[in-house]
């Protein structure tokens, strides 16, 4: 059962996001505000953080500051009233890995949750298992049955970056980014190459597929 510690000052937001996760199995704690939250940290095991922004003593964005601080990979759901894409940017820059603005609609609450949950097991296990084919991040290696190929740092890199966001698209730009780095000198086109790699490597493999997307760029599509 993941553990979810709920901190907001007003206490009948608590009560009803308590009420709402713990029905869906979750265990669940509640803190009024950040230094609150911190004490419950302290003694209890904690999977996911949903946090409002704007709290006494200690606010949103200074306790997940604080938080990545020590716990780079902890899972935080920001949920505030503030919506100008401002007030995201700060959240996102203090660190959290999703934000919602309130009023939250609390089936699509619960899918953040679980996304977010569901990569951080990942990056905590670095494996990403899709029916009988395992991708290990520490061996670089892509296995399945008997069979073990080991990939080029680039090409496994790329290949873990989409399968960890199934069906979400990545540009090629944004995978640039993330896998080359923003100041390296290649240009984009270097993507596509390592992409036409792939599905060579893995043609013909029933469990996993890499779209293109015409117009945006690449996604991972699951078969299994």
């Amino acid at each position: 059962m993941f553990h979810i510690l709920v901190v907001d000052d007003d206490l009948n937001t608590r009560r009803l996001m308590k009420a709402v996760l713990e029905e869906n199995k979750y265990q669940v704690y509640t803190a009024e505000d950040g230094a609150k939250a911190l004490e419950v940290m302290e003694e209890n095991h904690i999977d996911l953080v949903v946090l409002d922004v704007m709290m006494p003593n200690m606010d949103g964005y200074e306790f997940t500051k604080l938080i990545r601080e020590n716990q780079d990979t902890l899972p935080i759901l920001m949920i505030s009233a503030k919506q100008l894409p401002a007030d995201r940017k700060q959240g996102f820059l203090a660190g959290t890995d999703d934000y919602m603005t309130k009023p939250v609609d609390e089936e699509e609450m619960l899918l953040h949750i679980k996304a977010l949950l569901r990569r951080a097991k990942i990056a905590s296990e670095r494996r990403i298992q899709i029916g009988d084919v395992t991708l290990d991040y520490d061996t670089m290696s892509v296995t399945r049955g008997t069979e073990t190929q080991v990939l080029p740092q680039k090409e496994f890199l790329l290949l873990f970056k989409l399968l960890s966001y199934p069906g979400k698209i990545f540009t090629r730009i944004q995978l640039m980014d993330e896998i080359w780095g923003p100041d390296s000198d290649t240009g984009w086109e270097t993507v596509t190459v390592h992409i036409g790699r792939l599905r060579r490597r893995f043609e013909g493999w029933e469990e996993f597929e890499i779209e293109s997307v015409r117009g945006l760029g690449y996604r991972a599509v699951k078969k299994v």
